[in-house]
């Protein structure tokens, strides 16, 4: 058994996710993969099945019925991890946006003294993505400098979804709290960790968009993030922390 797993949710990921899955596993260090799948009708799963045959104990599979949500999908695979104590807990998407070669950094990351590792897009003043429009960028990018206005987390990508966790940073957090099921999950778990105390470090990555498949960005998500965050800002963080 791995020390680490990587949770990938999906929803109509046919084209991606044979070739994602032996990506992960040809890397150097070994790991394993959870896949969430939200009863996507193009077969994702079915795809999922076959690859088990020859993965045995390496890929797993949860299969829910309908489309959930990103968030609900993570809490899911936390929860599954939590349960069988993998040290290292990453998220990453199907469509090859994330780079598989970049497990390795942050999984070193956290190895080294981060308690959450994050993937990030917006480094140092930099901006590393490929193949987005620019007003998809120029929205991407300030709303990292929004959530920072407001929070005050010092984080350069707050909406990354490409994060490596210590196992005993998701057991200290109350999952049951946690609200969002957009891209607004990814800055509700960095904001929560970052008040409870953890330690969040950024690792850089190059963000490619995806060549197969659709996104599943909506104005129903962009809108959830924006809100969102106010509603982070003044929560009462006394009951996120299941150690108290």
């Amino acid at each position: 058994m791995s020390d680490s797993i990587v949770i990938i949710p999906t929803y109509n990921e046919k084209e991606n996710i044979e070739n994602i899955i032996n990506r992960v596993f040809s890397l150097e260090k070994e790991f394993e993969i959870l896949i969430i799948d939200d009863g996507s009708p193009d077969g994702t799963a079915d795809i999922v099945k076959r690859l088990i045959n020859e993965f045995p104990n390496k890929l797993h599979l949860e299969q829910r019925k309908g489309k959930l949500g990103l968030g609900t999908a993570y809490i899911h695979g936390f929860r599954w991890a939590i349960e069988r104590k993998y040290n290292f807990i990453f998220e990453m998407d199907a469509d090859f946006s994330h780079n598989p070669d970049d497990l390795i950094k942050l999984y070193l990351s956290c190895a080294n003294g981060a308690d959450l590792s994050i993937g990030s897009r917006y480094l140092d003043g930099k901006i590393s993505v490929v193949n987005w429009p620019i007003g998809r960028v120029i929205m991407s990018y300030y709303a990292s400098s929004y959530v920072r206005f407001i929070t005050g987390m010092k984080i350069g990508d707050a909406t990354a979804g490409f994060v490596c966790y210590r196992r005993e940073l998701l057991e200290k957090i109350n999952l049951d709290k946690v609200k969002f099921v957009g891209y607004a999950f990814q800055i509700e778990m960095k904001y929560t960790a970052f008040k409870l105390g953890f330690k969040l470090n950024e690792v850089p990555i190059i963000f490619t968009d995806r060549v197969l498949g659709q996104s599943k960005m909506s104005m129903k998500i962009f809108k959830e993030a924006f809100f969102g965050v106010w509603d982070l800002k003044f929560r009462d963080w006394k009951n996120y922390n299941k150690a108290k």
